[in-house]
């Protein structure tokens, strides 16, 4: 009997050390499929909701105008029909997510401009950078403003591209004290990686809070132009340092 107390009393205070000091636990290997394919109920758009443009269907580049998207009949894409600067909002998921791998395929028309905000404060951007030679940190597979992809791997408008991003959250003490910045742990598009480790001592411009934690949601710039996605799926990242 007492050695079964003991035992139980050391099981109880390793517990309480790991929570106490933030000791790795298992994560769960299924991934997360924010947007169910069928309808937005799992989002929630940033600012008055009858002013977005997002809607689900079969996403296509218009025929008549290459700069618009269309909607034809259909499930499994999450589509901003905006037409122009500013007239949709942003959109981003109810679910928050910590240490993750993000997988997903986004499509723009000719010309559009959206981005993907992981944790809904750092930016990877998207936009029609089909044929440009020199990349900027404001072209497709950039960090925002913080560090342009050293190729160019975007498709032609219209076409979709898919995105790979390994991403560790930032870390904080128990006060609420950052202790450990963000990282980029890994951007991939088009299946060429564009970024490797690339750390983030602070967020990029435009997200949902203004604010770093450490947990947030994924969230699709709306406000810019007309984008697609869809096959969003997200999973915990393995233990990492």
């Amino acid at each position: 009997m007492k050695s079964i107390k003991f035992g139980c009393l050391i099981l109880g205070l390793t517990v309480a050390g790991c929570l106490l000091v933030g000791c790795k636990t298992s994560r769960s290997t299924t991934p997360v499929m924010p947007f169910n394919g069928k309808n937005l109920d799992n989002w929630q758009v940033n600012g008055d909701k009858s002013k977005s443009k997002w809607v689900v269907g079969i996403a296509e580049m218009s025929a008549e105008d290459p700069n618009l998207l269309i909607a034809k009949k259909g499930e499994g894409e999450m589509i901003n029909l905006a037409k122009r600067h500013r007239d949709s909002l942003d959109i981003y998921s109810k679910e928050k997510f910590g240490d993750c791998r993000i997988e997903l395929e986004v499509m723009v028309p000719k010309g559009s401009n959206s981005g993907i905000y992981v944790m809904g404060e750092y930016e990877i951007q998207v936009l029609d950078s089909f044929g440009k030679e020199k990349m900027e940190n404001s072209d497709m597979g950039a960090i925002f403003g913080a560090a342009p992809p050293p190729v160019n791997a975007c498709k032609k408008p219209g076409e979709w591209q898919r995105y790979v991003i390994e991403f560790v959250a930032p870390k904080f003490d128990a006060e609420g004290k950052k202790i450990a910045n963000a990282k980029f742990i890994k951007v991939e598009l088009n299946g060429q990686v564009l970024h490797s480790n690339l750390e983030m001592p602070t967020l990029t411009p435009g997200g949902v809070t203004g604010k770093e934690a450490a947990t947030g949601p994924i969230m699709f710039q709306g406000n810019h132009g007309p984008v697609a996605y869809r096959n969003i799926r997200i999973t915990d990242l393995p233990n990492v340092k």
